[in-house]
């Protein structure tokens, strides 16, 4: 394949009063500190994506080759990613965080980072979506820092599939990171896989038969149009109907009882079709077939510090600038709001005018 070079990089930040200026109109928002849209959601699920950089290759996610990553300095530091989750958390509603990237087990102050987050006096849960590279030697610092749980991306437990997957060689230092985290006392330890077409989409049965025997729960997600190189075809995606056939013959699927209160994943009990043992459960993530968006309580902050109210924004407000020209947390939080009123009703992939973000996910965060 040959490579693209794709730029990361972001313009200077803007003043806040001309960040302001570019904002949606909020003249008709109500009066609520909320990160309220003007379709009555309100976001208490913060995304934050500490790196855009990741030591995978995953070709539903980067390129082979040819990216450009964000410097150092145009990231978060430490400070900068705590101030703003205690703004979303005591200012906003913010309850939950989930650290994503690219890969935020590469940045070496993640311990530091979490423990400053724990640390706040209205505490929030702590997650982490990894590729569990390195988790074995992290997981007990992490857990001790106040890291409450993970999702661990793996779409193979095979070595040659994931090897074609994640152009990576790596699958034992994902395994040995998932045992690490076990061991750490870490749960739930949530499995994310993505599915590709003629690839790894007959393993799904003894993919979630491993993720049953070892308590983890495996949760499948359709692929989505967030790849670097453009070639994403809903004609060919496996989606969540793909799914329940595909484990048919071996497993009985059945909803779970309890609402689904928001999340993106829909949880359905397994039990083993010819013996009729419970085995645990398994989570679809039909965001493209079954769109869940007029439930979406979630806000994304980019590694360096730009809301997307949607992994399919095409539009992103600037935090950084005004953290970094001296703007107290109320006015931050004001930017913060008025970003989050203008979310659109839903993602627009089923509109014909649907246009696929530039970014990729791991330059937004999952």
């Amino acid at each position: 394949m040959a490579s693209r070079r794709i730029s990361l990089g972001m313009p200077t930040p803007r003043r806040t009063d001309e960040m302001a200026a570019s904002l949606p109109d909020t003249s008709d928002r109500p009066d609520t500190p909320a990160l309220a849209d003007r379709f009555g959601r309100e976001a208490s699920d913060l995304r934050l994506s500490l790196t855009d950089f990741c030591n995978l290759r995953c070709t539903y996610c980067m390129p082979a080759s040819g990216m450009t990553f964000l410097k150092k300095e145009q990231l978060l530091s430490v400070e900068e990613v705590v101030r703003l989750v205690r703004i979303g958390v005591e200012r906003l509603g913010i309850e939950q965080v989930r650290f994503t990237g690219g890969e935020p087990l590469t940045r070496p102050d993640l311990e530091e980072i979490i423990a400053g987050v724990a640390a706040l006096e209205r505490r929030p849960d702590i997650s982490l979506t990894t590729n569990a590279i390195g988790l074995d030697h992290r997981a007990a610092p992490l857990r001790a820092a106040g890291l409450d749980r993970i999702n661990v991306s793996l779409d193979s437990v095979v070595s040659e599939t994931f090897e074609r997957l994640s152009r990576r060689p790596l699958l034992h230092r994902v395994l040995a990171g998932i045992d690490g985290a076990r061991e750490a006392g870490l749960s739930p330890i949530k499995i994310n896989a993505v599915l590709l077409p003629g690839v790894n989409d007959h393993e799904l049965p003894d993919l979630l038969d491993w993720c049953l025997d070892r308590e983890l729960q495996l949760r499948v997600i359709e692929q989505m149009p967030l790849d670097a190189d453009h070639i994403w075809d809903r004609s060919s995606m496996i989606t969540a109907g793909d799914v329940h056939a595909m484990l048919a013959d071996r497993f009985a699927l059945s909803p779970v009882a309890e609402a689904r209160d928001g999340a993106p994943a829909e949880l359905f009990e397994v039990a083993d079709r010819a013996t009729g043992r419970p085995r645990g459960r398994v989570g679809i993530i039909a965001s493209v077939t079954r769109p869940f968006c007029a439930d979406c309580r979630r806000t994304r902050l980019t590694a360096e510090g730009r809301v997307r109210t949607c992994l399919f924004s095409r539009e992103e407000t600037d935090l950084r600038g005004a953290l970094r020209t001296g703007a107290d947390d109320e006015a931050i939080a004001e930017i913060w709001r008025a970003a989050q009123w203008g979310k659109k009703a839903g993602h627009g992939m089923d509109r014909e005018d649907f246009v696929q973000p530039e970014r990729p996910m791991s330059a937004i965060g999952g």
